[in-house]
């Protein structure tokens, strides 16, 4: 029986999971391979799931889905919305809502298993779909490789992967080099003296001391970083105290670094670091300020010769206007991992998700950045169709690149 792509896909959608916490979205991707005849492995880096189809002889090509939701409490006022709700890392209850597309993402590739496992005499190889968690965290992709999966699956010759994104349905993004950035995630506890709020004299508060370096981060880029670069700086999380009248004796800092290459990463992460040792000292602190690094990504660089080929494939296939170049996304992602370890070339590419109707008129009058919901927002929606066919056969047009004719030995 075929799959109810759109069924799946709303199921997935109205219950999302935090990262490594994606044990149903997991069972969802076993049940429908195993619907398929296609043999997997769960639980691999932690609750990642593997599937292999072998069909003869052939390159082996990964293709990447990315599985788990954000904590962000959905308003998109669709009827399939997430009412789910989670527990972080901190021990809270969270919204949790598919607000970054993973959903769309699994869909796509388990509606591509199908059509490639439909279709043996066509093609000829290896193809291994890597269901991977925790991309939010950055650490989904690392946790699969501690967890043996080069070991005990065929290692790549190409590594595909793609990521739904607000541009119009049926466009594709992709270009080779550098195609997304590095980034690191900083946790900073800024250490003061806490006390009464009648007796700030007494105290050393760290609430002034997190503003007063909240403000002065966005001089690193503003000031401190060459126009013609890139580079971002932004502060997504700011927590301290627990009531109004008491100066509390911490406050705790998250921050999102995105960078290019390694040369802006050294530069900016220096003069942040310099910045928040600076406003510590500025306010009297006690303790030098506790700087945690919860997660570093390298950037997501696209092998020139695989892109092209990929390119050229989606060009014959949707036509020359449906396939173009984005410029980096200063957005960050952990698929790089699997081809750098394995030393094998990686595509990675955006596909649309909105109503171009509507994208026409918001880019007519200059209102995408207010009118297009982008990634991570809670009014984050990619229309239904075409999106989840142009998904599918993104990846089937991919594969079929390396996976070439078929041969009379195919299983």
């Amino acid at each position: 029986m075929a799959i109810d792509l759109e069924a799946l896909y709303i199921d997935l959608h109205r219950h999302p999971e935090l990262s490594f916490q994606e044990t149903r979205t997991a069972g969802v991707v076993t049940a429908t391979l195993a619907g398929l005849g296609i043999p997997f492995e769960e639980g691999i880096g932690r609750t990642g799931v593997v599937a292999t189809l072998r069909n003869g002889e052939g390159p082996v090509v990964w293709l990447r889905a990315d599985m788990d939701g954000l904590p962000v409490e959905e308003r998109t006022g669709l009827a399939y919305a997430s009412t789910a709700h989670g527990v972080d890392p901190a021990g809270l209850d969270v919204p949790v809502m598919h607000a970054c597309g993973h959903d769309m993402h699994v869909t796509a590739l388990l509606g591509a298993l199908e059509r490639l496992a439909a279709s043996t005499d066509d093609w000829s190889g290896t193809i291994v779909a890597v269901f991977q968690p925790a991309e939010e965290f950055g650490a989904g992709s690392k946790a699969m490789i501690a967890d043996g999966v080069f070991d005990r699956f065929p290692r790549p010759d190409v590594v595909l992967g793609q990521h739904v994104t607000p541009l119009p349905a049926g466009v594709i993004g992709v270009r080779p080099g550098t195609q997304m950035a590095a980034s690191d995630g900083l946790t900073v506890t800024l250490h003061g003296r806490g006390g009464h709020g009648s007796r700030p004299h007494a105290t050393i508060d760290p609430v002034v001391m997190a503003a007063a370096t909240i403000m002065r981060l966005q001089t690193v880029v503003s000031r401190e970083v060459d126009p013609r670069d890139v580079a971002v700086v932004t502060v997504g999380s700011v927590h301290a105290g627990l009531k109004h009248n008491i100066i509390p004796a911490e406050a705790t800092l998250q921050l999102s670094l995105r960078y290019p290459d390694d040369r802006m990463r050294e530069r900016v992460l220096e003069r942040v670091e310099r910045v928040i040792r600076a406003e510590a000292d500025a306010s009297g602190a006690e303790t030098p300020p506790t700087i945690v690094t919860d997660h570093t990504l390298p950037p997501t660089i696209n092998d020139v010769d695989a892109t092209a080929r990929v390119s050229a494939a989606f060009r014959r296939a949707y036509g020359e206007a449906a396939v173009i170049d984005p410029g980096m996304f200063t957005g960050s992602e952990d698929v790089s991992w699997f081809a750098r370890e394995a030393n094998a070339p990686l595509v990675f590419w955006f596909w649309g998700g909105v109503d171009p109707e509507l994208f026409a008129r918001a880019e007519a009058e200059g209102t995408i950045e207010r009118d297009i919901p982008t990634n991570h927002s809670p009014f984050f929606a990619p229309v239904l169709h075409p999106t989840i066919e142009r998904g599918v056969d993104n990846l089937v047009i991919a594969a079929r690149e390396w996976l070439g004719a078929g041969t009379t030995d195919s299983a």
